[in-house]
């Protein structure tokens, strides 16, 4: 961020000071999509107590016990489904980290090899064992918000973006909204003010806010809260110095503090479609800077930064309660967790009472990132996360703005490729892309389970995950978007089938990706009813009693999987014994399997033909009963079940015996 903003002025002045889906399931993934975990949790566990899409719930309490950092609690939940076959390999890493975390060393480093092996480039695993840094390397954002410029940006600073009624407002250097021809002597560029522009108008303009909010100094950060009456107020940042001049409200009577540009945050009240300000907070002081607000949505509390004396660094973020008369009540400093020896600015407060804000002493990408925080059942802050790529850039990230969807937002950024010293970007959060379909049996459309499903990135080859299908013929799986890949279907009763697809130009509103799949099966009858060998006694064509449990699979098969199944049947002996008499053998076995097959209902038309073979037809070199063991042997007394055609669509002629 450039200094030619108010933002830079205050974080100058800390440095030199400081030496430097379902409703239920719905509501709980709106919760878990704004890190509010603890919140979330009772939302999942009762979709677990009333049975509703239970993985999904597994799944969302063991990752929010692990935000929340409560290790020991969220591995039971990981063990409902960490082994399912559909479960998405990503999960193996997050497990391996509550293991880790939990003292089960020798668990964890399992389940990092397993993580590892699908996902060989990822680092994060080298770095969580080098310092245990949990949330910032669990939460992986790459790729979760859409991040673009809005239309009013300027080669002049814009930043610090609130909506309301419709209407965005935000501070801009742009020079031709302040009466007064001065400029600011910084780096020449006009004093920043408060504009606001329709936010779904693309050819609207901006223009400054109506009323004396604007002076001739630097206004920023505003927000807008309401008072006890329900009226709606806003508090902004203003500087009370610079070159020794006076401002509005304050005057030159400190020679100590006479050269300093310090922020103080001021309130202003609606009168008819005019803001007047009305009070100089009591947060504020000549000495230290106070800024940039932010109020949560019942109007308790007011976040914001300062460089006052007794914090933990440059400047940090402090609240206060706020009397139902608007009074400010005892300040406190966020906290250690929040603040740290750097400088932390631009607090934001959600509507879940989740507070985000800038920071350069967490670790990041840039300069100033954008962190949200973690917070345990009873509201305390736990944690921080890094909201990561692309919300975050190598540059300055601040004035995070999220609208009460929790998709939606802003946030600003001197980040490349911006018009001006600072820009306004519009972000909205990217929901998971999921990749699921059902796959079917292509003649009896029926689902088919235990299929397995493998996806590979198209480009490389690679396999990325590998799933099975469930009771229903359902799979389901993560993916990325702008991405190619291919997936491979396979059952052994199913041969593999290939299909490829896309997911480059996917609106961001999509959040699944549907691919049904029809497999055809094999020609193999034995496959198909998983059968075992039929056995006879012999010298006898009776249908023992544990062949009638084989001979019964292909009467489920005929009746029930294919209706319309049309097969022959054949009956082979080994080589012991004459050739007529196996020949009659066989056919008589045939003639017992047909009749059995009969008798239970399989109709006669389905089954074309039944013929002996006696030794003619050997699946070996077994030509006579000295050239193979008994086992070898064996396998030339068997009955085969050959498919003519899966339904009746065409006539087929019978040539029964």
């Amino acid at each position: 961020m450039k200094s030619t903003t108010l933002a830079t002025l205050f974080f100058i002045i800390a440095i030199s000071i400081s030496n430097a889906q379902s409703g239920i399931q719905k509501k709980a993934d709106e919760l878990f999509g704004k890190f509010a975990y603890a919140k979330a949790i009772p939302e999942y566990e009762q979709m677990v107590v009333d049975g509703k899409n239970t993985v999904h719930a597994y799944k969302r309490l063991a990752e929010c016990y692990l935000f929340l950092r409560d290790f020991e609690e969220s591995i039971p939940y990981f063990k409902r489904f960490i082994d399912d076959p559909e479960t998405s390999t990503s999960y193996f890493f997050k497990y391996a980290t509550a293991l880790k975390s939990a003292g089960q060393e020798e668990e964890a480093l399992k389940w990092f090899k397993k993580y590892k092996k699908f996902h060989k480039n990822d680092a994060r695993v080298k770095q969580f064992l080098k310092d245990g840094s949990l949330a910032s390397v669990v939460f992986n954002s790459n790729e979760r918000y859409d991040v673009k410029p809005v239309h009013f940006n300027t080669e002049f600073s814009e930043f610090g973006a609130f909506l309301l009624d419709g209407d965005i407002y935000f501070s801009s250097s742009r020079p031709d909204g302040n009466a007064s021809d001065d400029v600011y002597g910084w780096n020449a560029e006009s004093w920043l003010d408060i504009y606001h522009v329709r936010a779904d108008d693309e050819n609207a303009v901006p223009v400054p806010i109506e009323g004396d909010i604007n002076t001739k100094f630097h206004e920023s950060s505003l927000v807008f809260s309401t008072d006890h009456r329900n009226d709606t107020i806003a508090y902004f940042t203003r500087n009370s110095y610079f070159n020794n001049e006076e401002t509005f409200y304050t005057t030159k009577d400190k020679e100590s503090i006479e050269n300093l540009s310090n922020l103080k945050i001021y309130k202003a009240e609606k009168d008819k479609d005019t803001w007047r300000v009305t009070r100089n907070m009591k947060m504020n002081a000549d000495h230290f800077s106070t800024g940039h607000p932010s109020v949560n949505s019942n109007r308790t509390k007011i976040y914001f930064a300062s460089d006052r004396p007794g914090g933990f660094g440059g400047s940090d973020i402090y609240y206060a309660s706020i009397h139902e008369r608007g009074g400010i009540l005892e300040i406190k400093n966020a906290g250690p967790i929040v603040n740290t020896p750097g400088n932390e600015l631009f607090p934001f407060i959600n509507n879940e009472g989740q507070l985000f804000f800038s920071s350069d002493g967490h670790v990041g990408f840039g300069q100033l990132d954008v962190f949200g925080t973690v917070l345990n059942d009873v509201g305390e802050i736990i944690d921080i996360i890094n909201l990561g790529k692309p919300l975050n850039s190598e540059k300055d990230d601040f004035g995070y703005y999220a609208l009460d969807n929790g998709v939606d937002g802003y946030v600003s950024s001197n980040r490349n490729g911006g018009k001006g010293g600072d820009d306004i970007y519009k972000f909205q959060f990217i929901p998971s892309l999921t990749l699921e379909g059902q796959v079917t049996d292509a003649i009896n459309l029926r689902p088919l389970d235990s299929v397995k499903i493998s996806l590979y990135n198209k480009k490389t080859g690679v396999l990325i995950e590998e799933t099975m299908t469930n009771d229903n013929g359902y799979y389901k799986m993560l993916i990325k978007r702008k991405m190619n890949y291919k997936v491979v279907a396979y059952r052994s009763t199913h041969p593999e089938k290939t299909i490829e697809f896309e997911t480059h130009g996917i609106n961001r509103e999509t959040k699944k990706v549907t691919k049904n799949i029809q497999l055809e099966p094999v020609m193999d009858v034995k496959v198909l009813a998983d059968l075992n060998k039929i056995y006879f006694d012999f010298n006898k064509s009776n249908i023992r009693p544990d062949a009638a449990l084989e001979l019964d699979k292909v009467v489920k098969l005929m009746l029930e999987t294919y209706p319309e199944l049309i097969i022959r049947l054949e009956s082979h002996t080994d080589p012991v014994g004459g050739d007529e008499y196996n020949r009659r053998l066989s056919e008589s076995r045939a003639k017992s399997t047909y009749e059995y097959l009969i008798q239970q209902g399989v109709p006669s038309s389905r089954i074309l033909s039944y013929q002996g073979y006696g030794e003619s037809r050997p699946v070996n070199n077994c030509k006579t009963k000295f050239d193979c063991p008994p086992e070898m042997l064996e396998l030339n007394r068997r009955t085969e079940f050959p498919i003519v055609q899966f339904n009746s669509s065409s006539q087929v002629l019978t040539n029964r015996r």
